[in-house]
């Protein structure tokens, strides 16, 4: 093979672990091995359809001849579809000149750290978390890493945050989270954005370049149980100059292959996105954007869609989660936390000393990994995946690509792998 030379940034760029794995699992299944594939943050269309009414307004879209270019940042019709969506189901305030709509919702974030961050100023995120490293080396920015704690549902405080802030210029935050399923509560988020206000007032007077807040809410929709969706400006309203919503139709409606995504924040950051996009030209397909604007604007199809939606998802998660209540009350050194919202669950499978049927000690997360996939015949994704250190034995769980007959079956031989394990119940 010729030895091709690449420009740094391409040498140093690393390929997505997640998809790799997900990739290996499917080839596994197209063999025909009976496996779970519960790895990606995707959707099975057999059973979980995007909204029948999407998509036939995205449809109708193609018969009315919308095949052109879309206006750059979205078309009008779709961005006031957007404002009057994020008013009536979150009670955010803003315009349309204050949204801005991609093919997804990642060109959005690798415009708005472009924006934001110049090379070598400090953007702070979490593990675990997704994919924030990679778009923060595509920004040629410097990384600061706060891992957050599994008493605190995985999810960063004001205190573990406060002594980084000085030298960040953006702080990333994901509420409900991936890949925890976990939300911040109304109190550690105000902390939070008390302390970037303050921080802010004292950069104003010395006229320093402020504290910005990404926050991810691509599952905004998606929240369980006694849990509620709280809009963040509502804890502080000051807060509102200094933070960026990235959200979308991918996860909320099951939408990830139509590729529409959006943005909203003060509008002269948005007006800037504007414009490199204007360059990338990675717009949303028109008829999508037509067929969306129509769709949110149908409120009985969307909250019909959404509450069945969330229902479907839940009852799939409490099966998972009742699962390994049961283990965890029987003695077994295994954990998950409640369900909060998106399609995850945090499960703790501390499984490392313990000795399979034919003898073999699992010494490793990776051989927790291994057991699950070719005993158990399921796939799982370590936390490492998402930053955090490799002897950690948390795993996320994706329950968007079975019906919840799989569900049940898988959730049964999970018991069952567990149980045939030699030397890993609390008591040994």
């Amino acid at each position: 093979m010729k030895n091709f030379k690449l420009s740094k940034l391409a040498e140093n760029l690393t390929s997505l672990s997640i998809s790799k794995l997900s990739e290996k699992i499917d080839e596994k299944k197209r063999q025909g091995e009976d496996i779970f594939n519960f790895t990606l943050g995707d959707f099975a269309p057999k059973h979980f359809p995007i909204p029948d009414k999407l998509e036939k307004e995205i449809i109708t879209a193609y018969r009315e001849k919308h095949t052109n270019y879309p206006f750059v940042g979205g078309m009008k019709e779709l961005r006031e579809a957007i404002s009057e969506h994020i008013k009536l189901y979150g009670q955010f305030d803003y315009k349309p000149n204050e949204v801005i709509v991609t093919s997804g919702a990642r060109p959005l974030i690798y415009i708005l750290f472009r924006m934001l961050v110049d090379p070598g100023e400090q953007i702070i995120y979490t593990v675990p978390s997704w994919n924030n490293q990679h778009f923060i080396y595509l920004a040629h920015a410097k990384p600061v890493v706060i891992t957050a704690k599994p008493q605190n549902n995985f999810l960063v405080t004001a205190k573990e945050l406060k002594p980084h802030i000085k030298k960040a210029v953006l702080i990333t935050l994901n509420s409900p989270s991936n890949p925890s399923g976990t939300m911040f509560d109304p109190k550690t988020l105000k902390e939070i954005f008390d302390l970037v206000v303050a921080e802010n007032e004292i950069r104003l007077k010395k006229k320093k370049k402020p504290l910005y807040i990404f926050f991810d809410i691509i599952y905004w929709h998606l929240v369980y149980g006694k849990n509620a969706y709280h809009n963040p400006i509502k804890l502080n309203k000051k807060i509102k100059d200094y933070i960026i919503f990235i959200d979308g139709i991918s996860k909320c409606f099951a939408a990830t292959g139509v590729r529409l995504g959006w943005a909203f924040g003060p509008q002269p950051i948005i007006e800037k996105m504007r414009s490199m996009l204007a360059h990338l030209g990675s717009w949303a397909p028109k008829p999508e954007q037509i067929g969306t604007a129509r769709f949110l604007r149908n409120h009985r199809e969307v909250d019909k869609f959404l509450n069945t939606f969330k229902n479907e998802i839940l009852t799939r998660l409490n099966i998972f989660y009742t699962t390994i209540q049961k283990l965890k009350t029987t003695g077994y050194k295994v954990d998950a936390i409640e369900p909060q919202g998106a399609i995850y669950l945090s499960v703790k499978l501390d499984l490392i000393g313990a000795k399979t049927g034919n003898n073999k000690i699992l010494k490793t997360v990776d051989d927790v990994l291994s057991y699950l996939l070719e005993d158990t015949r399921i796939g799982l994704v370590p936390f490492y995946f998402f930053g955090m250190k490799k002897n950690l034995p948390w795993f996320r769980l994706s329950v968007g690509t079975c019906s919840i007959n799989e569900a049940k079956l898988a959730a049964e031989r999970i018991t069952q792998s567990v149980q045939n394990l030699k030397n890993c119940s609390k008591s040994r």
